[in-house]
């Protein structure tokens, strides 16, 4: 394994997704590359002041390990698709918690739409 991408947003799943990428990237000596997503909203607008990057950064920076941060525009699940694919990731690692039903009706999971997406490997970490 050579490059592991993770998608963070600062919740408490994507918390555990860093974790879990940071041991196995220190584990493997691969190189880690951590995506946040910014949604574009109506209009064509995007706002984000990378604070979520920040944040991933300072606790992988606790774990002593070093990562890329990339910042994302766009949908989600399509966006940590084309980072993975640029960066030749081997796995991909997603956090994931209990969707709505009309969450689940409208397949607004991101971690299911990830692994529907992405040639590589998915680790969906709960």
């Amino acid at each position: 394994m050579k490059t592991i991408v993770v998608g963070y947003n600062e919740s408490d799943p994507s918390d555990r997704a860093i974790e879990r990428a940071g041991e196995m990237a220190r584990r493997y000596g691969a190189r880690l590359v951590v995506t946040s997503v910014v949604p574009v909203l109506i209009g064509g607008e995007s706002r984000d002041d990378g604070s979520d990057l920040r944040n991933a950064g300072s606790l992988l920076e606790k774990m002593g390990v070093e990562a890329e941060l990339v910042e994302a525009v766009g949908d989600p699940a399509e966006a940590i698709v084309e980072v993975a694919e640029a960066n030749g990731a081997d796995l991909i690692v997603v956090g994931t918690r209990e969707p709505s039903m009309v969450e689940r009706l409208l397949g607004h999971s991101v971690s299911e739409n990830v692994q529907r997406r992405a040639r590589c490997d998915v680790l969906i970490v709960h």
